[in-house]
């Protein structure tokens, strides 16, 4: 098992929720994720990483499958100009590769927001560390398992 899906299955432990964790052949974008889980693309809750200009950190967005995130909304949230985030510097705040990038489990606290359409659902699915695993949550654990703030940033 790798260390990502452990820190992952920990996250999930020290929550007190369950540890489960679906491998799928590919779950690299939320359209692979969804098909492989036979679920709605909304359902799928995609950890979208920028880097903030000013700080140099990455800040995530959780957003639904089927939703892109508006550059101009997530600068205001932010508070400041966001810009393309690297492998380097994703694999650095987070632990996760591209591809993988759970929205829990990150080696160091992330500023983050979550997308309302998520609240929609009863269960969504995220990354679980691996572009093969996903795990399901209740998408109202989101801000106390992430410290994500719900706000209006898609397009």
């Amino acid at each position: 098992m790798s260390k990502s899906l452990k820190r992952v299955r920990a996250a999930l432990q020290a929550a007190g929720l369950p540890d489960d964790v679906t491998e799928v052949g590919a779950a690299r974008t939320a359209q692979e994720a969804a098909d492989s889980l036979g679920c709605a693309l909304d359902q799928i809750a995609k950890s979208i990483i920028f880097r903030a200009e000013t700080t140099g950190e990455a800040v995530l967005f959780l957003t639904a499958g089927g939703n892109r995130v508006c550059a101009d909304k997530a600068t205001a949230l932010a508070a400041e100009p966001l810009g393309k985030a690297d492998a380097a510097l994703i694999r650095a705040q987070t632990g996760f590769a591209i591809g993988g990038v759970a929205p829990i489990g990150h080696l160091n606290p992330i500023r983050a927001w979550f997308d309302p359409r998520l609240l929609d659902f009863t269960q969504v699915y995220a990354a679980a560390g691996t572009p093969r695993h996903l795990f399901a949550l209740d998408p109202r654990l989101l801000p106390a398992l992430t410290g994500a703030q719900k706000a209006d940033f898609t397009l």
